[in-house]
């Protein structure tokens, strides 16, 4: 019986893919195998040492505490591209709020007061001020083109917008699914520079962090907008200000509020609501125990922000599964091991990723404790489990 310990609420999508003849389900268990969460900070709390993964249902895995995960060879699994749609949706809605001001039309029409007469005559007198433009003919730029990003880019030339993206690490998948109207940006300054609206689709790391800051604020087209349905932290949110201030950025539109750009006038602030529709909730919730399920019940990892991905066809009656350091000789140590207690290897897969890797066996033959333990004295093995 596989034991999950939730954090947070997980839509029963996801909860009945474990079947209940196998698996314990509850936000509050001894010696979890596994932890399934949404944002529940991660960091706060120590994780048991009984847990063999940690699911996120979600994409961004800021709440985790990942690399003291891959320290201790516990997968991290997330769900990228399960709530792709939610979000790009919500991007959509967010170039149309700016482009028709729409946020401050709202507010002036909810405060008239008066008879109808009156209401038409504040209208006709007020609405010069919420003149905005329309999107056909503006060019978007779309900063990362994963499942959110090419939704987005797809949608905008259906608006017709002209569409120019930019990501230097976009799969051969994304590739397929662009739209050949969308056209390639060299360089995110070349972005930049010719877009009236930005949009971001980009995970928050060392690489991203303030990836638009000053300098790149300062290539922008005078009047243009910005849309970060990304993270807080891959602007510089004082150099955002400071642009809205001087007039070069029209509106700033996000789902991350800060006191910062809740007081300014020409920023538009969500309560993060990039994933929060039911659907992206099952969605990602579901996506995210499958993996959980498969890991647990065969050994195979996918959609892992921390082990490369390892699926193998099961063709022994054991199997193994191996986290280790990526270091030459491991593969010939953990065989000699299972040599010594004459154990025959049917199938063997190993596979890497930067400082880690991951290795699958399956064997003719119960695995003796002593066996698995010796594997898991080896120098550079973090974990080691019979499946």
């Amino acid at each position: 019986m596989f034991k999950i310990l939730t954090y947070n609420h997980i839509s029963a999508a996801g909860l009945d893919k474990f079947p209940r003849d196998r698996y314990e389900v509850a936000s509050a268990l001894p010696d979890p195998d596994a932890i399934l969460l949404r944002s529940f900070d991660l960091h706060s709390v120590p994780i048991p040492a009984s847990v063999k993964a940690i699911g996120r249902a979600g994409a961004g895995v800021n709440n985790i505490p990942v690399a003291e995960c891959s320290r201790r060879g516990i997968p991290v699994f997330n769900a990228p591209g399960a709530n792709a749609n939610a979000v790009a949706e919500l991007t959509l809605a967010g170039l149309l709020l700016a482009a028709r001001r729409i946020p401050a039309a709202w507010e002036f029409a909810r405060h008239l007061e008066g008879d109808d007469e009156a209401l038409r005559q504040q209208v006709e007198q007020g609405k010069k001020r919420f003149a905005g433009f329309e999107l056909a003919g503006k060019t978007l730029g779309v900063v990362g083109l994963g499942a959110i990003g090419v939704r987005v880019a797809n949608a905008a030339t259906a608006l017709g917008l002209n569409v120019v993206g930019y990501d230097p690490l976009m799969t051969v998948e994304s590739a397929w699914r662009l739209s050949s109207a969308v056209a390639r940006a060299a360089s995110l300054d070349e972005l930049v520079a010719q877009a009236d609206f930005v949009s971001l689709h980009i995970p928050l790391n060392d690489q991203t962090r303030q990836l638009l800051n000053g300098p790149r604020l300062a290539l922008m087209k005078p009047g243009a907008t910005l849309l970060n349905f990304s993270r807080e932290g891959v602007v510089d949110e004082a150099a955002v200000c400071a642009a809205l201030d001087s007039g070069k950025l029209l509106t700033y539109v996000c789902d991350f509020p800060t006191r910062a750009v809740l007081d300014h006038p020409r920023a538009i602030v969500l309560p993060h609501l990039g994933a929060s529709t039911a659907e992206a909730e099952d969605n990602c919730a579901s996506m995210v125990a499958e993996r959980l399920r498969e890991f647990l019940e065969h050994g195979h990892i996918r959609h892992s922000v921390n082990f490369p991905e390892v699926v193998m066809p099961r063709v022994g009656g054991v199997r193994l599964g191996i986290a280790n350091e990526n270091v030459p000789g491991m593969v010939s140590q953990i065989s000699s091991a299972l040599a010594e207690a004459n154990l025959n290897i049917v199938d063997l897969l190993n596979k890497s990723r930067g400082d880690y890797a991951y290795t699958l066996v399956d064997l003719e033959g119960e695995v003796p404790a002593a066996t698995l333990e010796r594997i898991r004295a080896i120098r550079g093995v973090l974990s080691a489990r019979v499946i």
